[in-house]
């Protein structure tokens, strides 16, 4: 297992699991809430949900890879 500061590896976390919880906000708006679409056009909307996916995709990658490579061996 590789070391790292739990500082470091808790900033890391947090912005994966904030970046995460935004995605699923967006997804959530786009898919639920006519509101949260506003005046943009179709492209748009493609566009902006597959930025959300691809948010919440590269979040849950970036935790697994500090659950798995750095969560159990943490430095001071």
């Amino acid at each position: 297992m590789e070391k790292m500061n739990r500082k470091v590896f808790e900033m890391l976390k947090a912005s994966a699991e904030a970046d995460k919880l935004m995605a699923l906000l967006s997804l959530d708006l786009l898919g639920n809430k006519g509101v949260g679409i506003g005046d943009h056009s179709t492209k748009d909307f493609y566009n902006n949900a597959n930025e959300a996916l691809n948010m919440l995709a590269d979040a849950d990658d970036r935790l697994d890879v500090l659950e798995k490579y750095f969560s159990k061996n943490l430095t001071d």
